[in-house]
This record gives structure tokens, C-alpha cells and sequence, in this order.
């Protein structure tokens, strides 16, 4: 999926061995960018498991806005939160450890690789196990 304020921006969806590099599409949230063409934002589906280049930076944030933070990890499952919430940001990464990051505080220029796709869910009660809407910070 792309978060809401990357409707405009050309899209295509992901698929298994995709290059992505994150971008600032200048929609106000960041994403993900094709390789082969930085102006097309690429839509991960819930579920879909990245690799990255390497550690994961994030922006800075809070008091110490001066220093950004990074994830000690290089994997990550693409989930989307806050679905009930209208007007926010719902594109995000899971971590290793259970830490969920929205996609948006990305630093720019990350590269990561499309590892696996999820399966289909064949019934009501997979869809739902597949989706997470709580932000965990």
C-alpha cells in the first residue's frame, strides 16, 4: 500500500527482488522509490518482509532533534498502522525486536530489497492476523 499523501505520486506495486531506496516525494511523508525510475513510488502490501543495505536511520525526533536514531537491525516486515486514524501516517516497518516504525521518519537514500511477498489470505480471520493498527512507538 502507499500512505495517503503519496496518492499523486505514480505507483506501482512491489514485487520479489525489487531494489527500493527510500525517497522524499515532497507530499509532505516519504516512501518507497524504484530503482530504475526515483519519481515512482513503489506500494509494499502488508506483510512484505525487507532486507536493507544496512542499519536502518531514522530522522531525529523529540528533545535531542539534533541527533537522528538507528535501528540496530536490517529486516523488517512493511505493516500499516492506525488505520482508524484519518489524517496520519499509516505506512511502517516492524523490527526484529518488536519495534514498529512509521516509513515516513526514514532518513532519504536507504537502500532495501523486496525479501518475500505474504501469502494471500484465503479467509476473513488471515486478512485480520495479517493487519496491525496499533502504534507501538
Amino acid at each position: 500500500m502507499c500512505d495517503y499523501s503519496l496518492h499523486s505520486v505514480k505507483s506501482r506495486p512491489a514485487k520479489v527482488a525489487d531494489k527500493l531506496t527510500t525517497r522524499d516525494f515532497r507530499t509532505g511523508t516519504r516512501g518507497f522509490a524504484a530503482s530504475e525510475d526515483v519519481d515512482i513510488a513503489v506500494c509494499v502490501v502488508p506483510g512484505t518482509e525487507l532486507s536493507f543495505a544496512q542499519e536502518v536511520s531514522c530522522l531525529p525526533t523529540g528533545l535531542i532533534a539534533w541527533r537522528g536514531k538507528v535501528v540496530e537491525h536490517k529486516t523488517a516486515i512493511f505493516r500499516q498502522i492506525n488505520k482508524d486514524r484519518i489524517a496520519a501516517h499509516h505506512d511502517a516497518l516492524e523490527f526484529p525486536d518488536g519495534r514498529i516504525v512509521l516509513l515516513t521518519t526514514l532518513c532519504e537514500g536507504q537502500q532495501a530489497t523486496v525479501l518475500q511477498l505474504p501469502a494471500e489470505p484465503k479467509t476473513a480471520v488471515e486478512a485480520q492476523s495479517q493487519r496491525r493498527v496499533a502504534y507501538i512507538g
